[in-house]
């Protein structure tokens, strides 16, 4: 992952792997995580139940908060490819009862692939 992409607020693809510790209380034993991103020190996991927003909070990160967001209270989500001028891509979120989540991904993520698999979760 790129030390700029991360300084500018861009999010790149992380191996799975990586987060089987660090997501095993979290994750139910029936779920199976299939895409996660970071940014700076914060995680956005898809699995193929929910989307789980982690937020890294305080200097030493000790304190974290963990969004859970069901597929089925996605109203409706947008993704933003990255232009010649425009170097990110952006995925919205609309979340029943008037939510709203918005994260930018570095040029190289592949946006079309975020946006299949919520599609194929949402639209079910």
């Amino acid at each position: 992952m790129g030390l700029l992409n991360q300084l500018f607020g861009n999010a790149d693809e992380i191996d799975l792997k990586e987060l089987e510790k660090e997501f095993a209380d979290i994750i139910l034993p029936d779920e199976k995580m299939e895409l996660a991103y970071k940014i700076m020190r914060d995680k956005w996991v898809f699995t193929d139940k929910r989307l789980i927003l982690l937020d890294v909070q305080g200097v030493t990160g000790s304190k974290r908060e963990y969004l859970s967001i069901p597929y089925a209270n996605v109203s409706f989500f947008s993704v933003e490819t990255a232009g010649s001028f425009d170097g990110d891509c952006e995925l919205d979120i609309w979340i029943k009862g008037g939510g709203h989540v918005k994260k930018e991904f570095s040029r190289n993520t592949n946006i079309k692939a975020i946006q299949k698999a919520l599609a194929s979760k949402v639209l079910v």
